[in-house]
């Protein structure tokens, strides 16, 4: 009798449990939603808002493991003592996705940014949408009818006035692609808390940082192409975090999330993957594992019949075909443009093929 009352009330502890769950989701949920119409009619009624479900954010599959929790925690805890974090690493390496879990973890509506060189202040904090016309019809007077034309100009917020304004999560990947200048507008929202708009006029010039705003940018290594030095000043205002490519336990654990191959074959990808790293002059990232066994899923050449066993020219055709963009068209000014693509894949997969034997 005893036992069977204690199982009851484990019983309805998990159900309680299970209904505070619940209701903090559904809570969440009206939340998101009350912001994201408050921000569509800021904009303009145009329904259109940055803001994002923290529950819909992460892109699936995302592998969890000991050096993927150990990285993640870092950031989050750097985001609790209210920093910003900049995640710095190779092409690749799976910045984006961390980030972009980090963010997740956090349960606010998250904002997403994606830099390049088009960037400008305006693309971060809104801008002026044309106008809105309307006429005003006078029939004060009788019998005289007096029409006004009046135009206003309509302000659309993008996405680092509404992150600051609503208390998102910025996730701004590919930080380092816009040019500096752009970012100027950050050195208030980080030190003084306070945006300032560029644009807009009297007290709707600046905005009042919410107390749960918080950023994640990530950056290519400055060795990349398109990569611009960022200030010092900005760059001070932040903490930084490495990110490497991961252990090659995790480099399986991720590929075979992505690919339904033998554990024998996504072995020899990731293995072959960081060999390869190790040796070319391409970047070869865990994006190029999962890409490769894709491949390999497809042109399926197996010399055994367990399937097992590999052959090495179909491994170095699909990885040379992987890696060729990376190396195809770099010119030296000699020869002909096409001959030139030509000896450049030709020479990576001599490389691959070296590798691999």
């Amino acid at each position: 009798m005893a036992e069977d009352s204690s199982r009851k009330r484990k019983v309805r502890g998990r159900k309680i449990r299970s209904d505070r769950s619940g209701k903090a989701s559904r809570k969440a949920k009206k939340e998101l939603a009350r912001k994201a119409s408050s921000t569509g009619k800021r904009n303009g009624d145009s329904g259109d808002s940055p803001l994002e479900d923290p529950r819909e954010v992460v892109p699936q599959p995302f592998v969890e493991t000991d050096a993927v929790e150990s990285l993640r925690g870092r950031i989050t805890g750097w985001l609790e003592a209210d920093q910003p974090v900049h995640l710095i690493g190779p092409t690749g390496c799976g910045k984006t996705a961390l980030a972009l879990s980090a963010a997740a973890e956090r349960g606010r509506p998250v904002v997403w940014l994606n830099g390049d060189e088009s960037v400008d202040t305006a693309a971060l904090v809104g801008d002026h949408a044309g106008g809105e016309r309307y006429k005003e019809d006078d029939r004060f007077v009788g019998g005289v009818s007096k029409q006004t034309e009046i135009v206003r100009e309509r302000w659309v917020d993008n996405p680092l006035s509404v992150a600051v304004r609503e208390g998102a999560t910025l996730v701004y990947n590919e930080f380092s692609r816009s040019d500096p200048a752009a970012h100027n507008v950050l050195l208030s929202v980080f030190e003084e808390g306070v945006l300032e708009r560029p644009g807009k006029r009297g007290e709707d010039r600046t905005i009042d940082v919410h107390p749960e705003f918080r950023a994640i940018v990530t950056s290519n290594d400055v060795e990349y192409a398109g990569v611009h030095r960022q200030q010092d000043a900005l760059l001070d205002r932040f903490v930084g975090v490495r990110v490497d490519y991961y252990d090659a336990e995790t480099e399986r654990e991720i590929v075979r999330a992505h690919v339904d191959l033998p554990d024998e074959v996504v072995e020899t990808v990731v293995e072959t993957t960081r060999t390869l790293r190790d040796d070319l002059e391409v970047v070869v990232g865990t994006r190029a594992a999962i890409t490769a066994a894709r491949g390999l899923s497809v042109f399926d050449d197996r010399e055994t019949e367990d399937g097992t066993t590999l052959d090495d020219d179909l491994l170095t055709t699909v990885f040379t075909d992987v890696l060729a963009p990376k190396v195809a068209g770099e010119r030296d000014g000699d020869g002909d443009e096409d001959d030139a693509r030509a000896r450049d894949v030709e020479d990576l997969r001599t490389s691959i093929a070296d590798a691999i034997s």
